[in-house]
């Protein structure tokens, strides 16, 4: 049995006439009666009572018959829809990696934008810092991550969509916080709150080379994680913290915000993803991405 088969049934079971049917289907009458009768001889059964030699009426087992055939043309074209977005990239699943830095500026907007276009991809995030991103890409456990360079494995797609200034995060409460602008070297004897190294060497050695232009080394006196981890703590008064300038967008209570007097390093965000695993989801996520940031 051919598809064919099914739509030239649907269309003689729908006009119960031989030369309508021919008519709609585009093809000559005596050629839709030989089909339909190999039909029957295939199905070993009877799907019309052929009151006439052109009009016909369906038999008990043709209209049972008529009603699968319409369900299986129906999971058809189901599957050619979901096959046909799927291959130009309207649906799917799409695994992304990402910092907690990126959710203070660029990774909503791309978030909103992407699910306002392709509502039907599932999107799947997961926090993860950029030596974390690297080996899940590695794994192909993400299709693609929100990173901050230098990468490790040069064998990555990168593709930088923001560079940043850094920042200092102060207790309103302390001296510096009534100037506008300070200088790294106004921070020389103040306890710094920082993540650990391990977790993202970029941006720790850019913090640490900031002090370092100005003869000293920063006393880590409290370690975090997480962004808002930190931020806290300065809320807390626990000490200050060298922070990218998207930091910002996170205000806390107690907390105020400095830039530098001096120029600083420049924290850079990057879009990064294997060649090996692109899929037409991660392209469309791509394109995205690069609208948004102008790229």
């Amino acid at each position: 049995m051919e598809l064919r088969h099914l739509r030239y049934f649907i269309a003689v079971a729908e006009e119960l006439h031989f030369s309508k049917a021919a008519e709609r289907l585009h093809i000559a009458q005596p050629p839709l009666s030989q089909q339909i009768q190999q039909l029957e001889a295939q199905l070993g059964v009877e799907l019309f009572h052929r009151k006439t030699k052109r009009q016909v009426q369906l038999t008990e087992a043709g209209q049972v018959f008529l009603q699968e055939a319409y369900q299986l043309l129906a999971q058809l074209q189901k599957a050619i829809e979901l096959t046909q977005k799927i291959g130009r990239g309207e649906k799917g699943q799409l695994r992304i990696g990402f910092t907690s830095l990126v959710t203070y500026n660029l990774l909503p907007l791309i978030l909103r934008q992407f699910r306002e276009q392709f509502s039907e991809v599932e999107l799947i995030l997961q926090e993860l810092t950029t030596t974390e991103q690297e080996r899940s890409l590695q794994e192909s456990r993400i299709h693609i991550g929100f990173a901050h360079p230098p990468l490790e494995d040069n064998t990555l797609n990168q593709k930088c969509i923001q560079q940043e200034a850094l920042i200092v995060a102060l207790a309103e409460t302390h001296p510096l916080a009534e100037r506008e602008n300070i200088s790294v070297s106004s921070l020389v004897n103040e306890n710094f709150i920082m993540f650990p190294r391990h977790l993202g060497s970029g941006l720790y050695d850019q913090i640490v080379s900031l002090c370092q232009q100005v003869n000293f080394s920063p006393k880590v006196t409290q370690e975090a994680i997480q962004m808002q981890t930190i931020i806290g703590l300065v809320s807390a008064g626990m000490g200050i913290a060298i922070v990218p300038s998207s930091l910002q967008n996170l205000q806390r209570n107690g907390v105020v915000y400095r830039s530098f007097e001096e120029k600083t390093p420049l924290v850079e965000t990057a879009i990064v993803w294997r060649e090996e695993d692109i899929t037409p989801v991660l392209r469309k996520f791509l394109q995205v991405v690069m609208s948004i940031c102008g790229k």
